[in-house]
């Protein structure tokens, strides 16, 4: 009699049960295994990619966010919910730093010479050299503390239905954009701190994405508590599949 089969495992099978001459009886014949027919699956995908369909307001306001901010790199069905600036009360420090070498600059160019006398110093340069050097020095100020305002105002903050663009301007010749799709953000959150930002209405905003644990920051936001609402509404509508109100 032929000895079964071993299994998968390579213990033999054990008899269920035996007959009346003792021969064992087995569930299934000895070596018998289980044929499983592959089972394949066919796919097809489509040479050219299925086109977006875009209703006819979502074409304008991608055509109208694309026009009035061209910098911005936009999907085919993105457009702008709403911008954020930064609150004016930053650039209280440019501007009172400009303004205060400014007027140190034009006393000393119209008290020259009493400058002089009381410090007891004759033959000093003229009062067109003075006038000359004073406008120099002047216009240098006042380009230096327009920069300094231009590069604040120019980080903005972007919210779109589809994603959060920040720009951040570092200096006038330092650019960097972060872009973080709202699918990603886990936690949005405003902080107000003290009685200036309180009086004033502004704070900063902190936004969290999953996965890699990224924080992002922005800064001197007017109105952080109403900016965190709108960007809640928009990251809960996103994730539900609910279309998003501009």
């Amino acid at each position: 009699m032929n000895e079964p089969l071993n299994n998968d495992h390579g213990t033999p099978p054990q008899p269920v049960a035996y007959d009346r001459d003792g021969r064992p009886l087995y569930a299934a014949p000895p070596g018998y295994q289980q044929k499983v027919s592959p089972q394949y699956v066919h796919m097809s995908r489509a040479v050219d990619p299925v086109e977006l369909q875009l209703t006819d307001e979502q074409k304008a306001k991608h055509e109208k966010s694309v026009k009035s901010y061209p910098t911005l790199n936009l999907s085919e069905a993105e457009y702008i919910i709403s911008v954020v600036d930064r609150h004016p009360i930053g650039l209280m420090g440019p501007v009172g730093v400009t303004a205060v070498l400014l007027a140190i600059i034009i006393s000393v160019m119209f008290n020259f010479d009493a400058f002089t006398s009381g410090l007891g110093l004759d033959g000093g340069p003229g009062v067109a050299v003075v006038l000359l050097v004073g406008t120099l020095l002047s216009a240098l100020v006042a380009i230096g503390g327009y920069v300094a305002i231009w590069v604040y105002m120019s980080n903005r903050f972007y919210l779109t239905n589809e994603s959060v663009i920040q720009e951040i301007q570092e200096s006038i010749f330092s650019k960097r954009e972060q872009t973080v799709s709202l699918a990603n953000i886990e936690d949005a959150s405003y902080r107000q701190r003290g009685f200036v930002q309180a009086l004033f209405n502004y704070g900063s905003i902190r936004l969290s994405t999953e996965g890699d644990e990224t924080t992002y920051r922005f800064y001197y936001v007017s109105q952080p508590k109403r900016q965190i609402a709108i960007l809640n509404n928009a990251v809960e509508a996103f994730k539900n599949g609910r279309p998003i109100d501009s």
